[in-house]
């Protein structure tokens, strides 16, 4: 299927036709609701590669235009996220009926057009111009929410390097990015009516690194950025354990009283917000204005209250207190996400939806607790750990770019591409159909992981395996999942990851166009981590 991923629902490339080609005297003409940001958009990409004019127009499109319209029946069945693609020598049509299809049709074309789109430096286009095969392409998503997770809690990365990784998850038809927020080892949003949870709770992170967050200017960049890509912006505060951050800051949250020291190691598990009736006021009023305050800067619909590995905490008190930080959650009017030990909780609020990050193969309870978000009138995310964490070893144990071994493997040891690749959703969960599943995330955890050429080494290839799992046909209606196939558009992909000069890990099985050799320059020069201290 050329070079795209996700593999579209469906595409015709015409090899006997005459392809589009992009000139110094194309425009984008661009019609109906929001058809003239989302043009705009891909223009000051086309721009800064190509150094063309590519004005964005209305009116009639000729041979040499691209047409970008936004109408009412341009899909099939109407999907939010659908579009239709016709390019050839009378020029590129993208229809969709909203303007968030329309983008995701951007990234087709993206992804059809010369690698040297992605060049920020005014490369010299030939002068026949570049081309776009001729092609017919009818495309929707299977999932509503596709989605990638940077915990910035272990390690903290600044505002520019998750603007650059939106626009790589962008490329993918990716539409969520949740943002893990706060842990043991660091608070990272700024909370205005507890200002030592980034006074004192963001002054660290694993292994001395230093710490750093984001101001509420700072959030609200990351948001608006992401927005005008169609990504949501999910942020996460993990509760109730997964707190020493927040305990070490205010003493009143802790049920001796005291603050514990902050946190650098890598142990899970062994904090947790007090429960207890003496500290009721406190905990109440802490749960009830972070919720409020994150909320009010998150103009998406979901906010992620965490709930995982609360091992210091009582299974009753457990219950009491997500009981207590859902119901602070759901007064903002956002929807709730947590991790599927939260599922324990038999008071959650209609429509909570649960994040399962077991195995492909369940372990424990897992399955019930997860089965509890649907029965209680929600949903259910995906992240089964051995097939889509993005921060388990690769298979190879290669040196990342600045020469460390990267990741973990507890998740059943380390995940291959393959097995990123081979999984379906469906039945991973007994008794969780098509349409219990909310979509599909791609978590990367940040113990191992401090620089951005380390985050992209692990994020890539991978996640590309997770978007086409959230975005492509199930085989079952009629999709294909073929590893050859998928191998070669992962190598064409990968010549647009070279040009934006992504550290990608070039693993064993796919063509690519440029393999990493013995004794190679990575493209990232060691750098100091992008830290705050």
């Amino acid at each position: 299927m050329a070079g795209i991923i996700p593999a579209p629902v469906s595409l015709e490339l015409r090899d006997d036709a005459t392809p589009f080609r992009l000139t110094e005297s194309s425009r984008l003409v661009a019609s109906g609701e929001g058809a003239a940001a989302v043009a705009e958009t891909f223009a000051g990409l086309a721009r800064a590669a190509t150094g063309f004019e590519l004005p964005v127009v209305g009116g009639a499109a000729g041979a040499s235009d691209l047409e970008f319209v936004v109408g009412i029946g341009s899909v099939p069945g109407r999907a939010i996220e659908g579009y239709a693609l016709e390019s050839g020598a009378d020029g590129v049509r993208l229809a969709a009926d909203t303007a968030e299809g329309l983008f995701r049709g951007t990234q087709t074309l993206r992804q059809l057009l010369p690698a040297e789109i992605e060049r920020a430096d005014a490369a010299r286009a030939p002068a026949s111009g570049w081309t776009v095969p001729a092609a017919s392409v009818a495309d929707a998503p299977r999932f509503a929410y596709r989605g990638a997770m940077l915990d910035v809690a272990r390690h903290f990365f600044a505002v520019d390097d998750v603007l650059d990784l939106v626009d790589r998850l962008a490329l993918l038809k990716l539409n969520a990015l949740h943002l893990h927020l706060t842990d043991d080892q660091g608070w990272r949003i700024e909370i205005e009516s507890w200002p030592e949870l980034t006074g004192i709770g963001a002054s660290t992170s694993v292994d001395g690194h230093g710490g750093g967050f984001y101001t509420k200017d700072d959030y609200r960049r990351i948001v608006e950025y992401a927005a005008a890509r169609f990504i949501t912006i999910v942020p996460e505060i993990d509760l109730p354990g997964h707190t020493n951050a927040a305990l070490s800051a205010y003493p009143e949250l802790n049920c001796d009283g005291v603050a514990p020291p902050p946190y650098e190691g890598t142990e899970v598990g062994f904090s947790s917000l007090c429960a207890s009736p003496e500290r009721e006021e406190a905990t109440d009023r802490f749960l009830a204005d972070i919720t409020r305050e994150v909320a009010e800067i998150t103009p998406g619909p979901w906010l992620h209250l965490g709930g995982d590995e609360s091992l210091a905490t009582s299974e009753a008190d457990f219950r009491d207190l997500v009981r207590r930080m859902t119901r602070a959650g759901a007064a903002t009017g956002k929807t709730i996400i947590g991790w599927h030990e939260m599922g324990a909780c038999r008071e959650l609020r209609a429509g909570t939806i649960g994040q399962y990050w077991s195995f492909v193969e369940p372990a424990g309870d897992a399955v019930s607790l997860t089965k509890s978000f649907v029965g209680q009138g929600g949903r259910v995310i995906l992240s089964p750990a051995d097939v889509a964490y993005l921060d388990m070893k690769y298979p190879d144990d290669p040196e990342g770019p600045l020469g460390a071994v990267l990741g973990l493997d507890w998740a059943k040891g380390p995940t291959s591409l393959e097995e990123a690749y081979g999984w379906e959703p469906v039945g991973i969960v007994p008794g969780i159909g098509e349409s219990d599943i909310l979509g599909i995330e791609a978590p990367l955890w940040t113990e191992t992981i401090a620089t951005v050429p380390e985050l992209e080494f692990m994020v890539f290839p991978r996640v590309a395996a997770i978007a086409e799992i959230a975005w492509s046909p199930s085989v079952a209606a009629g999709g294909s999942r073929s590893e050859v196939d998928f191998a070669a558009r992962l190598a064409a992909l990968g010549t647009h990851l070279d040009t934006l000069g992504v550290s990608y890990h070039r693993v064993a099985g796919v063509p690519w166009a440029r393999p990493l050799r013995t004794g190679d320059v990575p493209r990232f020069l060691p750098m100091t981590p992008h830290i705050l201290t």
